[in-house]
């Protein structure tokens, strides 16, 4: 008997080809997630490059001094570097920030004075800001100054005022400082004279600047002094050679110089230094308004025409070469000198000659005037 056979039955449907249209539908959020990063790139690129993109020499290169006060926002940072035209956009330098703090919770922007260009891409300036790569600057206090005068000095640069420095001068920081003399009124002679670089983050602080000075006395004088033979204390070696510091214009006599004072000490005599009837009335001679009889005879601590010995503290800042000339002052028989107009003196060993040699000096300035 002949079987017929059935076709095998399935409940699979068959494949229909998707349509154009479907696979269309398909693609389109792609089209769109690769058109959104590429917008998105083309915006961070074009948002993040520097403002200004034409290279230009070193010479030509346009630097800013930006400041972040302490405690400042890093979205006021931002909106600031727009103000100042050193980035594009303050929405990059949020998401730039944002990016930073999610993978370095640690760090953060750090306060102080850069030095920033509009040719530096926002990465480039962020990345200054956030390591603290702050600005540096120099300041230099000549040898022979006062602390009035430094204090004129560090007003005339915006560091701070003059009095808020001189107030810093009266506060003795024994405890960092315990090689300092006691009971010192002010740090005058122990800020030692020289030429600094420091961070700009410190330059609006006078104790920060009160203190590289000190660290600079301690790391270049306090050793010559440690090491000499001398009778000498401190307070009266400092004191002493800011004197020499004074009077000493060419550094040839400058030994010479603390030669006639350490005689005059050794026998007794007043050392009558005119910069220490300066310092004690505040005021400056000049060649046209010398000091007068009065000035002179004006009593004062400082007044080394009326008081024996050594001022009672240094009158301004002796450099390493008077301070120097006054542990090894050369041997002499002069006990007077007065200046001639050319920052040289005229050395004398009585007082005859010294009155004579004075007399002469005003003769030659009356006649050149």
């Amino acid at each position: 008997m002949n079987t017929q056979h059935k076709p095998h039955s399935s409940n699979k449907m068959p494949k229909r080809k998707k349509s154009k249209s479907t696979k269309l539908l398909l693609r389109f959020p792609l089209i769109i997630g690769i058109g959104v990063f590429l917008v998105g790139g083309f915006w961070w690129k074009s948002q993040t490059a520097p403002v200004v993109t034409k290279r230009k020499s070193a010479n030509e290169v346009k630097l800013v001094q930006f400041t972040v006060a302490s405690g400042m926002a890093g979205q006021q940072i931002g909106n600031k570097l727009v103000e100042e035209g050193l980035i594009k956009s303050a929405d990059a330098w949020k998401i730039w920030s944002w990016q930073k703090q999610k993978f370095n919770s640690s760090g953060g922007f750090k306060a102080g004075t850069y030095l920033l260009s509009p040719q530096e891409s926002l990465s480039e300036i962020a990345s200054k800001i956030w390591n603290g790569e702050i600005m540096q600057t120099t300041f230099t206090i000549p040898e022979g100054w006062s602390i009035a005068q430094m204090a004129e000095y560090f007003e005339s640069l915006g560091y701070f005022d003059a009095d808020e420095f001189i107030a810093a001068t009266k506060e003795i920081p024994y405890d960092e400082y315990p090689w300092l003399p006691q009971d010192l009124p002010i740090l005058e002679g122990f800020l030692y004279p020289d030429t600094y670089k420091i961070t700009s983050d410190r330059i609006n602080n006078p104790k920060a600047i009160i203190k590289t000075m000190l660290n600079q006395f301690q790391r270049v004088a306090l050793p010559v002094y440690q090491q000499a033979q001398t009778d000498y204390s401190l307070l009266e070696w400092v004191s002493l050679s800011s004197i020499v510091e004074k009077e000493a214009v060419v550094g040839e006599e400058r030994a010479l110089i603390a030669g006639v004072f350490t005689a005059r000490l050794q026998q007794g005599i007043k050392l009558e230094s005119d910069p220490t009837v300066e310092y004690g009335l505040g005021i400056r001679q000049t060649a046209d308004q010398p000091l007068t009889y009065k000035q002179v005879g004006t009593p004062s601590p400082y007044n080394t025409y009326m008081n024996y010995g050594i001022t009672p503290t240094p009158i301004a800042a002796p450099g390493i070469a008077s301070l120097k000339a006054t542990l090894n002052p050369e041997s002499t028989e002069y006990l007077f000198f007065v200046a001639r107009y050319d920052g040289t003196h005229v050395f004398s060993k009585t007082l005859a000659e010294h009155e004579a040699a004075t007399r002469e000096i005003r003769r030659q300035r009356q006649q050149a005037n």
